[in-house]
């Protein structure tokens, strides 16, 4: 490959690798930090782009897979996690769960997390980006892959329309 990608990065590749799935990784330079500038970077639908979000679900993290133009519902990912509260995680949390900093999770590998959800809405797309740890990393799999590999639980996670 030549090019050395940054550790969290790597870490990302290694584990799609071993996996043996059919996924890429891509470099952007303008870097992708919101799901909009992912999809404009990448050229897709923001629908496309898989928001990987931390929750704090009584004290336990769990990882919350939402397309990148809907929110998660916070109600819901408590009521399937069986917590009493689900709130987003902080930034310390968050590295301190996924090994990833805030902005640049990837939906794996995730040592820290035992429990990952899954709208079923990402399901629908042939193809989807996920982080792959930095803000200027993202990785293109088929869906049915990401929840293979995220052991990801389909759930209606996102919060109804405004």
């Amino acid at each position: 490959m030549g090019t050395s990608w940054p550790e969290p990065v790597e870490r990302v590749a290694a584990f799609l690798r071993q996996s043996g799935v059919e996924a890429r990784i891509e470099e952007f330079s303008t870097g992708t930090p919101t799901a909009e500038d992912a999809a404009r970077a990448v050229g897709c639908k923001l629908g496309q782009i898989v928001k990987s979000l931390v929750f704090d679900c009584d004290g336990t993290p769990v990882v919350v897979l939402v397309p990148g133009d809907r929110r998660a519902d916070a109600r819901k990912v408590a009521r399937e996690a069986g917590a009493q509260n689900a709130k987003v995680a902080g930034p310390d949390e968050v590295r301190a769960a996924t090994g990833f900093a805030p902005g640049a999770v990837a939906p794996f590998p995730l040592p820290g997390v035992s429990r990952v959800l899954v709208d079923r809405q990402i399901l629908v797309h042939e193809r989807v980006w996920v982080g792959a740890g930095s803000p200027n990393h993202l990785a293109t799999l088929a869906p049915g892959d990401l929840v293979r590999l995220a052991k990801a639980q389909p759930m209606d996670a996102v919060a109804a329309a405004a």
